[in-house]
């Protein structure tokens, strides 16, 4: 691609607007940044687009939305499925709600109905929308956890989950397929409201939404016994929780959650954080200060778009908050949620429990205790979703819990994507359970660990930013798929698993299976001592992220084992570099 070539035609098109141009003006002495934003279009893969807000071809703009948008009209045409309509939600980011119109203008100048909410949603009430609404399609305008200066574009198949195959091979190649922006439709708001295009959604969705939620609740009887003791710290990050959280909370019982002020209301600028992410322990300042200042039992934070939900939980006996990952929030929950379905109903033959290849062994050794089905499935709750839709289709299987390691479960089916809302309502009721039998969210950890091991996991990344940087990542990638470490650190590799080529290679004996799953960019190495660790770039960030687990004898032989392990990992990565 002639990136001084496409920097030229922005900048005398006249398609584009003056505001564009004078931005691209600004930067005419910057070969460096005209070839950053020229040098390819921002790429529309599995996990849609993210990107840097910004004029050009590889940045998130109107020009590349409504663009990508003509590409998802014309698959869905293909599929006749133009009768259907989409659902259109979007967070708090800068240009969110512009980027929003724009994908449903596009839809409706293709006579493709849209349904956009009134103002911003989270990602899992997008999710349910779909199917409440029978969509055919969903666009969620979020870039999730991202710095400020990134937003995204997402979309959902009509299950609810973000797409998979197919559909996300159609819809990719429909999009590559709209190379002359003066092609791509749209039209007048005002126009497409007139002839029924555009319809506005809110509290028609968000109440049975939440009823939906409440229909998860396993201890009601906990919740009125402590109501007014539990004490809950909460902040939705700047982003799209504050609303939905306080509401189910409140309508559940909960009398003392409290909510951080200065992170309170929707700002895209996240002006109290530097990364608004509730994996990043930056993130809980404010929150945990309030846990201080008001004792709290349990401090939650969900990220802008509340698809994740980060947790710290009070030890009673030193009084300290202590932060909980993505894996071991999951698995708490996970214990809970199963354990309290097989005590006061019983579990189904055919429940299973699912997980994504990255996510902990520990939630093995859950589903083997409470005799259950454990399902592995790839990075993305997507997959998550396919299987609950496979349930449904085939009448064999029943969805129990799943959880990816990335701080994102979900409870129930009401939607196909992690729900930081149903999670936050369901730790908090859990909170209540235990409180009950005078145990905190710690307590609880603990005996897990006593009763499954002491599981630890955690991820090392490597940034490598611009052109050079992918193909960096792809150095890593096919040096480790050609030679086969004998060892990590300490650990025999036992296995090799690379889901691009669908092959599991016994080390011991070379035999060979197939992995069982769809074909992806991802090296796995089973260790010895259960421990594991897997390999993959990330599909939304110029990043290559090292993926490890290991199992201790105590909470401490676990925190060395796998702070050595994490060392060996870099160690091994950075003398490919």
């Amino acid at each position: 691609m002639d990136y001084k070539k496409n920097y030229e035609d922005w900048l005398h098109n006249p398609y584009f607007d003056a505001e564009t141009k004078a931005e691209l003006k600004s930067i005419a002495n910057n070969n460096d940044e005209i070839k950053e934003r020229f040098y390819a279009d921002l790429e529309f893969g599995t996990a849609g687009l993210r990107g840097i807000i910004g004029a050009g071809t590889n940045r998130m703009n109107i020009y590349v939305v409504r663009k990508t948008t003509q590409g998802l009209a014309n698959y869905i045409k293909s599929v006749q499925g133009e009768n259907k309509g989409v659902a259109i939600a979007y967070d708090s980011r800068r240009m969110s709600p512009e980027f929003a119109d724009e994908a449903a203008l596009c839809l409706c100048a293709n006579k493709i109905k849209t349904y956009v909410f009134e103002s911003l949603r989270p990602t899992p009430e997008l999710s349910y929308a779909v199917r409440k609404l029978g969509c055919i399609a969903g666009i969620n305008i979020t870039a999730s956890h991202n710095p400020p200066e990134y937003n995204g574009y997402k979309v959902y198949w009509e299950d609810g989950a973000q797409i998979t195959p197919p559909h996300d091979i159609g819809i990719m190649d429909e999009v590559k397929k709209v190379v002359d922006f003066n092609t791509v439709k749209t039209m007048d708001k005002q126009s497409a409201k007139e002839q029924g295009l555009y319809a506005v959604i809110g509290e028609d969705i968000d109440t049975p939404y939440i009823e939906e939620l409440k229909k998860n609740v396993l201890h009601s009887d906990s919740i009125n016994e402590v109501q007014k003791e539990l004490r809950i710290v909460y902040t939705p990050l700047h982003g799209t929780g504050n609303i939905p959280a306080r509401r189910v909370l409140n309508e559940l019982g909960f009398e003392n959650v409290y909510v951080v002020p200065e992170q309170e209301l929707p700002d895209g600028e996240f002006p109290t954080v530097s990364y608004p992410n509730p994996e990043d322990k930056a993130a809980f300042k404010l929150a945990l200060d309030l846990a201080k200042e008001k004792d709290a039992d349990l401090v939650l934070a969900t990220d802008p778009d509340a698809d994740r939900l980060g947790v710290y939980v009070k030890d009673s006996k030193c009084g300290e908050y202590i932060t909980l990952t993505g894996n071991m929030s999951g698995c708490l929950l996970a214990d809970y949620e199963i354990g309290q379905m097989k005590e006061s109903k019983g579990l189904p033959v055919d429940g299973a429990l699912i997980k994504t290849i990255v996510t902990t062994n520990m939630a093995d050794a859950i589903a083997k205790y409470y005799d259950v089905k454990l399902i592995e499935v790839l990075t993305g709750f997507k997959f998550i979703g396919q299987q609950i839709l496979g349930f449904e289709q085939s009448g064999k299987g029943h969805y129990l819990f799943g959880f990816e390691e990335s701080y994102g479960c979900l409870i129930g089916t009401h939607a196909r994507d992690k729900d930081a809302i149903v999670a936050t309502m369901a730790l908090c009721e859990a909170a209540a359970y235990y409180k009950t039998k005078g145990m905190t969210l710690w307590d609880a950890m603990i005996q897990m660990y006593e009763k499954y091991g002491y599981y630890k996991d955690d991820i090392k990344s490597i940034t490598l930013k611009g052109i050079e940087g992918i193909e960096k990542i792809q150095t890593i990638l096919e040096t480790l798929r050609s030679e086969t470490p004998k060892k990590i650190g300490n650990y025999t590799v036992l296995a090799a698993r690379d889901y691009k080529k669908d092959v599991i290679k016994d080390m011991n004996t070379g035999k060979t299976s197939t992995t069982g799953l769809p074909i992806s960019n991802v090296l796995y190495y089973e260790l010895s001592d259960d421990a594991w660790v897997c390999v993959r770039p990330s599909g939304t960030e110029p990043k290559v992220k090292f993926y490890y687990g290991i199992k201790g004898s105590s909470l401490e032989d676990a925190e060395l084992k796998s702070a050595q392990l994490g060392d060996e990992v870099l160690k091994m990565i950075n003398a490919m570099l």
